[in-house]
C-alpha cells in the first residue's frame, strides 16, 4: 500500500477544533471562573466516551440481530462488552477529578449554566435506550421531566432510538433460541426441581432445629423460605412466570430465563463459557452504570447540598432515585436466586456432556 498523503498528528486528531471547544459562560459576564474549564472538559470527555460506547453497542447489535450467532462472533461481542466496562471505569474515576472542585468554585459559574443539565445528554439517553431502558421502564414524572428539556430534534432522535431493537431484546431472542429449556429423552428441569426441593427441605430442617432462634424468628425465617420456594416454582411454571412478566416484574421470557439459568449452572463446559461471559459482562455494564449514577449523586450532594440542579431537578435526591431503577439487565442479577449448590447440580447424560465439551477432551465410553 502506497501512502498518498502524509498525515500530521494535530490535523488527524483535529486538535484545533477540540482544544478550542471550551468557551466558559462566565467569560461573558466579565470574569472567567477558573474551574469552569475543568467542568467543561470533564463533560466533553464524558460525551466522547459515550460516543465510543454507542459505537461498540452498534457493532454488537449488528452481530446479535442475525438469526444465527456463530461462536466466533461471541468472542468479538465479549471483547467489545469488556471494552465498554473498561470505559465505564474511566467514567467513574473521572468523578474524582470533578470532586477537586469545591462548592464555592462551582458557585462562581453555576448560575450561568441554567437551564443546561446532564438531563440533556442525548448520547447517554441513547446508550440507555440501546441497552434496553425504554420509556415504559421509567416513572411518568421522570419521562416528562427530561423529555421536556430536550430540543425537538434531539427528542425525535431519542424516540426513534427507543423504537429500535435493544440489546436486552436481542439477548432474549438469543437465549430463547438455545435448546436448554427442553431436552429429548432427559427431563433436566424435573431433575433440577428435585434438587431444589431437596435443598429447600434441608433449609427447613436447619431453621426448624436451630436452637438460637426463638419461635418468632423461626416463623419469620420459615415465611422467607416459603417465599423462596414460590420463586423457584414461578421459574418452572409458565402461567405464574407470564403473570409476573405482564406485571413488569420480569422482562425476559421464561425460555430465555431457563437458558440463562442452565448456562450459569454449567458454565465450566467449553460450549457455555462464552455465553456465560456475555451474561456476566452485561451484568457488569449495569453494575458500573449504577455505580456511576450513585457516585454522581453523592458528588452532587457534596457540591450542591440540597440545592436543586441546574436543570430544575431535585439534585442529588433525583440522581439517587435513578441508581436502582434504571437498570436494563435486572433479570440477570436475579439469576443468582435460582442457583443451587454445585454438589446438587444434576448430572447430565453422556450425550449432552459431549455436545457441551471440547471434542478432543471428551472421552467416549
Amino acid at each position: 500500500m502506497k501512502i498518498q498523503h502524509p498525515v500530521y498528528y494535530g490535523d488527524y486528531l483535529q486538535l484545533p477544533k477540540i482544544l478550542n471547544a471550551q468557551a466558559p459562560e462566565s467569560a461573558k459576564y466579565g470574569q472567567v471562573a477558573h474551574d469552569e474549564t475543568l467542568f467543561i472538559i470533564i463533560h466533553q470527555t464524558y460525551e466522547l466516551w459515550f460516543k465510543q460506547i454507542l459505537h461498540e453497542l452498534e457493532s454488537i447489535r449488528s452481530l446479535m440481530i442475525k438469526p444465527f450467532l456463530p461462536s466466533t462472533d461471541l468472542a468479538v461481542i465479549n471483547a467489545r462488552l469488556e471494552r465498554i466496562t473498561s470505559i465505564q471505569q474511566i467514567l467513574i474515576d473521572q468523578i474524582q477529578v470533578m470532586e477537586t472542585m469545591t462548592s464555592l468554585d462551582f458557585m462562581d459559574f453555576r448560575d450561568y449554566l441554567v437551564p443546561a443539565s446532564g438531563f440533556q445528554s442525548l448520547q447517554f439517553r441513547l446508550v440507555e435506550a440501546f441497552l434496553g431502558i425504554k420509556p415504559q421502564h421509567r416513572m411518568e414524572i421522570e419521562r416528562q421531566f427530561f423529555n421536556s428539556r430536550l430540543k425537538p430534534e434531539d427528542k425525535k432522535i431519542l424516540e426513534e432510538a427507543e423504537q429500535k431493537t435493544s440489546l436486552l431484546e436481542l439477548l432474549e431472542a438469543w437465549l430463547t433460541r438455545m435448546p436448554f429449556s427442553k431436552f429429548e429423552n432427559f427431563d433436566f428441569w424435573g431433575a433440577y426441581s428435585g434438587a431444589v426441593e431437596k435443598m429447600l427441605n434441608n433449609d427447613f430442617q436447619i431453621i426448624s432445629t436451630n436452637p438460637s432462634l426463638d419461635e418468632k424468628q423461626k416463623a419469620l425465617e420459615l415465611k422467607n423460605l416459603e417465599a423462596t420456594k414460590e420463586t423457584f416454582a414461578t421459574l418452572l411454571d409458565e402461567t405464574k412466570f407470564e403473570a409476573l412478566r405482564t406485571q413488569g416484574k420480569i422482562r425476559l421470557s421464561q425460555k430465555a430465563m431457563l437458558s440463562a439459568v442452565f448456562i450459569h449452572l454449567y458454565r465450566e463446559y467449553p460450549a457455555l463459557q462464552m455465553p456465560y461471559k456475555i451474561l456476566n459482562n452485561l451484568v457488569e455494564i449495569d453494575e458500573k452504570f449504577t455505580t456511576w449514577r450513585y457516585r454522581h449523586a453523592i458528588m452532587a450532594q457534596r457540591i450542591l447540598g440540597t440545592k436543586i440542579g441546574t436543570g430544575g431537578s431535585s439534585g442529588h435526591e433525583y440522581l439517587k432515585s435513578t441508581t436502582e431503577r434504571n437498570r436494563a439487565f435486572i433479570d440477570l442479577f436475579n439469576l443468582a436466586t435460582f442457583l443451587i449448590p454445585k454438589s446438587s447440580i444434576p448430572q447430565l447424560p453422556h450425550v449432552i456432556k459431549g455436545q457441551l465439551d471440547i471434542v478432543y477432551d471428551f472421552v467416549q465410553s
